[in-house]
């Protein structure tokens, strides 16, 4: 399954059915129409253990819909805005997508040479600070994001 970091407030299970219904759900409220590859889309990434490129996605072999890559770039701007998913990466590379797992949250190096994302498997250093926050400030639903950028050993070694 996922190599997510699991936080201590976040769900150790993950039903991909639940999850999907729950995304179909929340996209049906806010207006989406429901779709073949609506379905398609969200299902690819919350089966997927790493974040994923609109190529990544409107090339899969598990499209069934066989939605062209304008069709998925549309569905990814809207369920982005829905937040729904997320979009990861540089401006000038190419954008990462993956999935938002309600009370879950993952943390990502970014390689600044060729754009690659990789989730990062530790403790998030940030949590503590997350709670202090919260009560000091009385925000509801923080969340943060937290990405470190550098060179991954691929393009370290050219």
């Amino acid at each position: 399954m996922s190599t997510s970091h699991q936080h201590p407030h976040t769900k150790t299970t993950r039903d991909p059915e639940c999850v999907l219904c729950q995304a179909l759900d929340r996209a049906r409220a806010q207006g989406l129409r429901m779709t073949r590859a609506l379905e398609d889309v969200l299902r690819l990434l919350i089966d997927s253990d790493v974040p994923l490129t609109l190529a990544d996605i409107a090339e899969s072999r598990h499209l069934s819909s066989q939605a062209d890559r304008a069709t998925v770039y549309r569905l990814l701007t809207k369920l982005e805005k829905l937040a729904i998913i997320r979009r990861l990466g540089l401006h000038d590379r190419a954008a990462y997508y993956t999935m938002i797992f309600p009370g879950e949250h993952n943390d990502y190096l970014v390689c600044t040479e060729c754009g690659k994302i990789a989730r990062l498997d530790i403790e998030c250093p940030v949590e503590e600070l997350e709670t202090r926050i919260e009560k000091k400030s009385r925000y509801t639903q923080i969340y943060h994001e937290l990405m470190f950028f550098g060179v991954c050993p691929k393009c370290g070694r050219a």
